[in-house]
């Protein structure tokens, strides 16, 4: 079955990260990339926080595969409810990349950027649906009895 928005993207869950330097020979786009990760954990924190980038989300208007395409590169936050059940917030940055439709209006443009959060969200339910919940439990439990011993410290971005 063909879809009319398509979605596709890189997840980093921003609490795997735990080395907070970037290497001296990284190349420019692997330097800028990783200051972005680094921006997104301190402005979003590393709990129930995923960095989504590599992103595309695609419309298709017509059922005509040469014609009434818009797409767009997204990369940024996408932050879940407490047990990571259900993405809450799309923290994106949308650029339109490519498009079919020699009709297309700049108001157009911004309403179907302003729509990309919200269809990335309900894409991102869908994926944390096909994913293991059973290791999210088993995950969640274990940082709830790590904050329980420690008296609810559990150090920088955790």
């Amino acid at each position: 079955m063909e879809r009319w928005v398509e979605i596709e993207f890189d997840c980093l869950p921003l609490r795997s990260i735990h080395r907070f330097d970037i290497p001296i020979d990284a190349s420019p786009r692997y330097r800028r990339f990783l200051e972005d990760v680094f921006a997104a954990l301190e402005k979003h924190g590393s709990l129930n926080s995923y960095y989504l980038y590599r992103a595309t989300c695609t419309y298709r208007l017509l059922n005509d595969p040469t014609a009434g395409m818009i797409q767009f590169g997204f990369e940024g936050t996408l932050l879940t409810e407490a047990d990571d059940r259900v993405g809450r917030h799309a923290d994106l940055r949308v650029e339109l990349v490519r498009e079919t439709c020699d009709w297309l209006t700049e108001p157009v443009v911004q309403w179907f950027a302003e729509t990309v959060p919200r269809s990335v969200l309900t894409e991102f339910n869908r994926y944390i649906q096909a994913g293991d919940l059973a290791k999210t439990e088993e995950r969640l439990a274990k940082l709830r009895e790590e904050t329980d011993s420690s008296e609810g410290y559990m150090g920088m971005y955790l």
